[in-house]
């Protein structure tokens, strides 16, 4: 008996130190109890809907690029994208969409207009992402980061990113650097703790920025919900409201995840576990094992199962996951989507920009009945992109 209860303990202190190393216990207790809730009751007449997503926080000058470095990191992009995405489709015909999430600060070298001519082509979206802290020699505060927003929407408006919408507001999807939306990893990555309130302010329409793997994620997981900010205090995205069908919002911002759980592998020394946080790199490419996994574990609406969202996220000018999502890896991913989960029977696979996996999401929250397709643009109009 004892041999046992000392064999149980040993198991427990080394699930522990797995569980800190891993950084899972901001998350791991909601993922288990999610787990044992989860029913899906599918309606078996009707295929799933899958909404395929990728977010990039697209950083030419990662790593303290030079500029040369930077330059052939978006020559990459405009010139090997257009081929892998051109010879593909989903089943509403569209090439596979990329939604670049770039940096106002990386906005020389024609860089941002280099991006806007594979929109104009068809291939994907610009959307914010945004690096910042309270640190000097430039201490970002409330008023100095919502002027940095305003005047990033006015220089990218220029090339027509940041549609407006009914009410004459411009609107962008954000993800914060260092995943460190509102305040949520300190002063050295954001000082902020009114910041939800400030991107709704400013037109923001959704945070893209999780999950993560540091203690900024938050305990809500694989789930859309609305954060309700709380000015006084950091990370106040740790609850909210879900997304409802035939409901109203409730809070700031709504807040769009991807999946986020654990995956069986080969591997002894992580006890034959995985943390999959739907990342695509070099090192963690998205493998069919990968994508069965985000299938079947995708994210959808209460009372929508038959509507699947898949979120992904990269640092795709990095040289690090240039063969995951442009070279052999990503035509890979996207044949076996097309093959495995397009049939039109079974399945129907939509590739959508995080803007028009916003705009579906609202569908479903407002009870509009339709085909997905014709719901891209439902709240957010589509970018009409301008070269300079």
């Amino acid at each position: 008996m004892k041999i046992y209860t000392g064999a149980f303990i040993i198991l427990l202190v080394l699930i522990s130190i797995l569980i800190i190393k891993k950084r899972m216990q901001y998350w791991i207790f909601s993922y288990l109890s999610s787990y044992f809730k989860r029913r899906t009751y599918l309606d078996i007449f009707s295929p799933i809907d899958i909404l395929f997503c990728i977010v990039d926080h697209f950083e030419p000058g990662y790593g303290e690029a030079d500029s040369e470095t930077e330059k052939r990191r978006l020559d990459l992009w405009v010139e090997r994208y257009p081929l892998l995405a051109s010879k593909h489709r989903d089943y509403d015909g569209k090439p596979p969409q990329h939604t670049w999430f770039f940096p106002p600060h990386y906005d020389k070298q024609n860089h941002l207009e280099r991006l806007v001519r594979l929109c104009q082509q068809g291939y994907g979206e610009i959307e914010l992402h945004f690096h910042h802290n309270r640190i000097p020699p430039y201490p970002d505060n409330s008023q100095t980061f919502e002027k940095k927003i305003r005047d990033c929407i006015k220089s990218y408006s220029r090339f027509g990113i940041f549609p407006e919408d009914k009410t004459g507001k411009n609107r962008y999807g954000f993800i914060h650097g260092d995943w460190a939306l509102d305040n949520s990893r300190g002063n050295k990555f954001c000082g902020i703790n009114d910041e939800i309130q400030i991107l709704a302010r400013t037109g923001c329409y959704a945070d893209f920025t999780f999950p993560s793997q540091y203690k900024s994620q938050p305990r809500k997981i694989n789930t859309f919900y609305y954060a309700k900010d709380d000015p006084l205090r950091p990370k106040s995205y740790d609850t909210g409201q879900n997304v409802k069908v035939d409901s109203k919002a409730d809070g700031d911002l709504m807040i769009i995840q991807g999946t986020l759980g654990i995956r069986l592998v080969k591997r002894i020394q992580s006890l034959f576990m995985a943390i999959e946080d739907s990342d695509i790199s070099n090192s963690n490419p998205p493998t069919r094992n990968r994508i069965d996994f985000w299938v079947k574990h995708s994210i959808f609406i209460e009372n929508k199962p038959n509507i699947r969202f898949i979120k992904l996220h990269t640092h795709g000018a990095w040289e690090g996951c240039a063969e995951a999502l442009l070279g052999k890896a990503a035509e890979d991913m996207y044949s076996y989507l097309e093959n495995r989960y397009n049939d039109g029977k079974n399945f129907r696979l939509h590739y959508v920009t995080a803007r028009e996996m916003y705009n579906i999401i609202k569908t479903i929250e407002t009870g509009k009945k339709g085909s997905l397709s014709d719901f891209r643009d439902f709240m957010i109009p589509k970018p009409e992109y301008i070269n300079l």
